[in-house]
Order: structure tokens, then sequence, then C-alpha cells
């Protein structure tokens, strides 16, 4: 047997290397149709290539053509069991091989001995399982050859040298065991990631809920306390004014909350059109304009118009992402300072740079900006800058900050150039 050794690694080879494809199959598990035909053509290649090789020994020829039979039909049912002793039949024949009617019948019974297998065999553990395994790959070969020898007068060949033979029984059923091993460990691999990703999601809707109840009741607890207020009877109205005024305010602060969480659900551009991005820039200033003065900060805008840029995108939304940007900066110069708004191109690419003199930011504050729930603003919910960050991305930009403590911040968003 050990002679044979070297000529069974080949076929140990052929049978293994089409089960590196079986991750990429068992995604389409879903499309249980378009899995079942993968999985039929995984291992019908496994099944030609075995039979390809074959070795003579002791006046028989051996392969291991019962182990991708065995398990392919194990892991895909009846049907593609079906589908893979049909084809082994058609190789066989198309090979020249002798008594192909005679090897019909005594194929045929090893199909009842899986069917009548594979009723408990995915609800067996995972040791009755290879159990299971070794024994239909052992019984496909052993009834095969009994009743093929028997029928053509050669049973005297399954005699000879029944150690070696046992060997190569042996064998087989190491390979198939190690093979069903490791479907196994995979399905599990798999389904342990399932699980992590949909606790996950889980978890991301709950803190989401979370997060929408505790920045909304914020606003809504001040109101409700000025509207107690109002019922009071000597209320003077410069105060009612004032009341009133803050409660808008809160209002205000409630609606942006919701349009951020609404932005967060529905990130992708709608509008795809060329954006000039010194005409942007432009507008951006003037936007910003009014909220910089309250905060005595001064615009500076430094656009290289002689070299004119378009960049592809949802115009609006690419707004929104600067416009957010932008204020962020304003709000991060909390005794007054400058906002710089550039632009500028180098070959197929546009920068445009945002920079502020303000308090800056750690190292570890700029890791962890754009992500949710974070802000470096004590009443932020971080989902501005997400939602920013996730637009640019959307259009293919590239953002990099450089910041310092007590310095300021500096944005750096490049885009392609439009098609």
């Amino acid at each position: 047997m050990l002679g044979y050794f070297k000529d069974f690694i080949l076929n140990i080879f052929v049978i293994c290397s089409p089960l590196v494809l079986y991750p990429y199959i068992h995604k389409m598990k879903s499309n249980l149709r378009l899995y079942r035909f993968y999985l039929y053509v995984l291992f019908s290649l496994s099944l030609i290539m075995t039979m390809s090789f074959p070795i003579n020994m002791n006046g028989l020829l051996y392969d291991f053509r019962s182990i991708p039979l065995a398990l392919g039909s194990l892991s895909g049912g009846a049907l593609v069991s079906a589908c893979l002793y049909a084809t082994l039949l058609l190789y066989r024949y198309f090979l020249d091989s002798p008594h192909n009617w005679i090897y019909v019948i005594s194929l045929l019974p090893s199909f009842f001995v899986f069917l009548a297998l594979y009723k408990y065999y995915n609800s067996l553990s995972l040791a009755r399982k290879i159990a299971a395994a070794v024994f239909l790959c052992s019984m496909i070969k052993l009834m095969t050859f009994t009743t093929f020898l028997t029928i053509t007068g050669q049973i005297e060949l399954l005699f000879n040298k029944p150690w070696a033979t046992v060997q190569t029984y042996l064998l087989q059923g190491l390979i198939i065991g190690l093979c069903v091993y490791a479907l196994h460990m995979l399905h599990t691999f798999f389904l342990m990631q399932e699980e992590m990703v949909k606790s996950e999601k889980m978890k991301i809707v709950g803190d989401m809920a979370a997060s929408v109840a505790h920045e909304i009741r914020n606003p809504l607890t001040t109101i409700r306390g000025f509207i107690h207020l109002f019922a009071s009877a000597d209320l003077d109205s410069e105060k009612k004014e004032l009341y009133k005024k803050i409660c808008f305010e809160e209002l205000d602060r409630s609606e942006l909350i919701i349009a951020d969480y609404l932005a967060l659900a529905k990130p992708d551009p709608e509008i795809v059109e060329a954006i000039d991005i010194h005409h942007e820039v432009h507008y951006l200033a003037n936007v910003l304009m009014t909220y910089a003065n309250y905060h005595n900060i001064e615009i500076h805008v430094m656009a290289s118009e002689e070299h004119p840029f378009k960049i592809q995108g949802d115009r609006y939304k690419f707004r929104q992402a600067l416009i957010n940007i932008g204020k962020n900066a304003i709000e991060a110069m909390e005794g007054g300072g400058t906002l710089e708004l550039k632009t500028s191109v180098q070959n197929e690419h546009a920068w445009i740079i945002l920079s502020d003199n303000g308090s800056g930011m750690t190292p570890e504050q700029m890791k962890r900006l754009g992500t949710p729930y974070y802000s470096t603003k004590e009443k932020g919910t971080g989902l501005g800058t997400m939602v920013s960050f996730s637009i640019i991305k959307k259009m293919n930009g590239k953002i990099e900050i450089k910041s310092e403590l007590g310095v300021g911040t500096e944005f750096n968003l490049m885009f392609p150039k439009a098609n």
C-alpha cells in the first residue's frame, strides 16, 4: 500500500482543491437553486478529476471517486446526488470503460443507501456525521465492487491482497472524515459571522433609538419648562419674548437633530450632476457669513478660478456636507478667528481646504471623528459630521484632517474630475 501512497496523494489533492471555493458558494445559500447548482459543479469537477487519475492496484482500477460522490450527495441533497451519479456514469462511458450497464446496476444500490442516510444526516452531531459519511463512502465502493466483480466473474480480485484493500478503505475514510469536519467548521464559522452581524445591527438600532430619545428629550424638556413659565401671571412682555425665542431655538435644534438622523438613513446621492467647485466655495462663504458674524469670525476665500474644475455628485448633498464642516469649524473658534476656504487643482483632482484657528483636536479625537455619537461639542450628536463624511466618500472623495490642539484644524477634501 505504501508503494501506492504517492499516487494517492494526487487524488487527495484533486479532492481537496475544489473545496477552497466552498466559502464563496456558501454565501449563495439564500438562493437554494443556485447554491445546489454550484455544489454540483464543485463536486462534479472533483469527481471527474479523480476518475481521470486512477491507480492500478492488484488488477483493479482504484480512485477516490466515492469521496466527492458521498460528500456532494450529503451536502447537496437528493437532486445534487442524482446529478453526481449521472455525471459519474456519463464520464465513465466517455472513458470507454467496460461493462457500463453492469456498472450502473452495481452503483445503483449505493444511491438508495444515501437516500436512507440523508433523512437523518443534517440532524446528526458532528461525530455521527463523520461516521455516516465514512459509512456511505465505504458502502459506495464495497457494494459497487462486490456486485460488479460478482456479475463479471472476477470476485477473486476483491480478496487479492486484502490488507492493501483495507488500507485504501481506511485512507478514504480518513480523507472524507477530514473533509466533513472542515465543511462543518466552515459552516459553524459562517453562522457565527452571521450572528455577529445580526447582533451588531441590533446594537446599532438600539444605540440609534437611545440616542434619538436622548437628543430630542433635551430640547423638549427645555420647552416644557418655559411653557410652565408662560402661565405665570406676573410675566412681563420682555421675558415672554425671550422665552418664546428660546423655545423656537430649541424647536429648531430638534428639527436639525431629526434632519441629521434622516440624512444618516439615506446618505446616497440622489441627483448626479457636474458641480463647479469654485462656485460652491463662494456659495458656502455666503451661507456661512451670517453665522460667522454672529460668532465674530472672518471668512477668507482663496479660489483658483483660473483653473475651472467640475466634480460629479448631488449638488445639495455636497452643500450639506460642506456647510456641516464649515459650521463645526466656526463653532470651534469660541473667541473669534478666521475661517479660510481654499481651492486648488492638481492634475485630475481638486482640493477644497477648510481651515480654522480654533481649539484643534488631539490625535485620538481625530481618529474618532466621523463615527456615530462622537462629537467634540458638548451638545453635538456627531451625526452631522458622519453624514458629511459619508456624502464625500459617496462622491469618490477623500478626506484628510490635520489638527493641533490649541492651534486649529484643517480639512482637506480631494475629488476626482467629472467625466
